[in-house]
């Protein structure tokens, strides 16, 4: 039947009213070949998930996380107090806080704790990483509170000044680790070195070695020694005609330093540099100074080292040799500090190091890397 309406619209398709006809004919054709589950396909939405989407879902994920944590079960009391349903944290430290022992926390600096609001303030990624990486409050005051007298912790009634006594003691003068993780965090720096009375770096000419190592004795009641290595410098400040002379002066009691690096302002030493840690350590005083033959040597730049992060992963963990490679704290960028980014500290073929990368300050451009490790007396 089909084939003879054809016939016919094809033998009459010069008549308009037969070619109006053919026309819909063949349209009606056409749609009958069109699958039938089409339709729905094409009544289905389209979706865009837009940059602002994907930023928010990622934020959501970690404070997801965050709070995946505060749910565990030693989370849900202050780490210092066990007051119940905290809503504050120290990333630095690795607890969650009720809000009066945040205000306390808030007194010590963010170079030992950082305080930050689980439901108001804006969390990075390391931070969040820096809180799970530590396990919660269990595990925090397992270290922190190894030997806490009867009756020194506070409870959640406890008086502001019982609080800062406490948090201090547990925190800054470090009392109730074990004997052999006691470190103190006296910020006490010795002078720095003066131009004025002729502080000169040893030209790198007179050298016998283009990397010397430079050492230091251990100094009366030291307990240990970082040796840090001073890897390059690079886009160091102009302090000649049209480069400079650097070298690199570290302080911590007494100072070290290295070799002069002649015309560069992108410096590659890799040179040891051995500094003795008293009892009362402050943080490690990085200089950069551009060596002058006749006249006082320019500054090109400082920065300071924070210790402390280091120095309580690697007396917490103890002998590093009886563990894998593994991270075990963190040093973590702020506004306070010259980081260039987290630097972490890792065990690693049995000892405790850390990379540390560093945005010279009060200077117009110039950056440091350092790889430090500690060795135990």
């Amino acid at each position: 039947m089909e084939a003879k309406i054809f016939q016919n619209l094809e033998t009459n398709y010069k008549q308009p009213s037969f070619r109006f006809l053919f026309v819909i004919v063949l349209v009606e054709k056409l749609v009958c070949m069109i699958p039938p589950y089409l339709d729905l396909f094409l009544m289905q939405p389209t979706y865009h998930i837009s940059e602002e989407a994907c930023v928010l879902r990622s934020e959501s994920s970690g404070k997801k996380r965050l709070k995946d944590l505060l749910q565990q079960s030693d989370n849900r009391t202050c780490a210092d107090c066990g007051a119940h349903d905290p809503k504050w944290a120290s990333p630095t430290i690795g607890v969650f806080l009720c809000l009066r022992c945040c205000v306390v926390h808030r007194t010590l600096g963010p170079n030992i704790s950082k305080v930050l609001s689980v439901t108001i303030d804006e969390w990075t990624d390391e931070e969040i990483d820096a809180m799970i990486d530590v396990g919660g409050n269990s595990s925090a005051n397992s270290i922190y509170e190894a030997h806490v007298p009867d009756g020194v912790k506070p409870g959640p009634d406890a008086t502001n000044d019982q609080r800062t006594k406490f948090i201090r003691s547990k925190y800054e003068k470090q009392e109730f680790l074990n004997t052999s993780l006691k470190i103190s965090n006296k910020n006490s720096l010795p002078p720095s070195p003066s131009k004025k009375n002729g502080f000169h770096a040893p030209s790198s000419s007179s050298s016998s070695s283009s990397h010397p190592t430079t050492k230091l004795e251990c100094l009366d009641g030291a307990i240990g020694h970082l040796k840090v290595t001073v890897l390059q410098g690079a886009n160091l400040a102009v302090r000649d005609m049209l480069s400079s002379d650097p070298y690199v002066v570290l302080q911590l009691g007494e100072e070290a330093q290295t070799t002069v690096m002649r015309s560069t302002l992108n410096p590659i030493w890799n040179e040891d540099l051995m500094l003795s840690v008293p009892e009362n350590y402050g943080p490690v005083k990085l200089q950069v100074y551009d060596y002058d033959r006749f006249s006082a040597d320019d500054i090109m730049g400082e920065a300071e080292i924070d210790i402390q992060p280091m120095l309580t992963s690697a007396m917490a963990f103890g002998d590093a040799s009886m563990f894998g490679d593994m991270q075990i704290g963190k040093w973590l960028k702020s506004h306070d500090n010259a980081l260039l980014e987290d630097s972490t500290v890792n065990i690693v073929d049995g000892k405790v190091k850390q990379e540390v990368s560093l945005q010279l300050q009060n200077v117009e451009s110039g950056m440091i890397y350092l790889e430090i490790e500690w060795i135990p007396p």
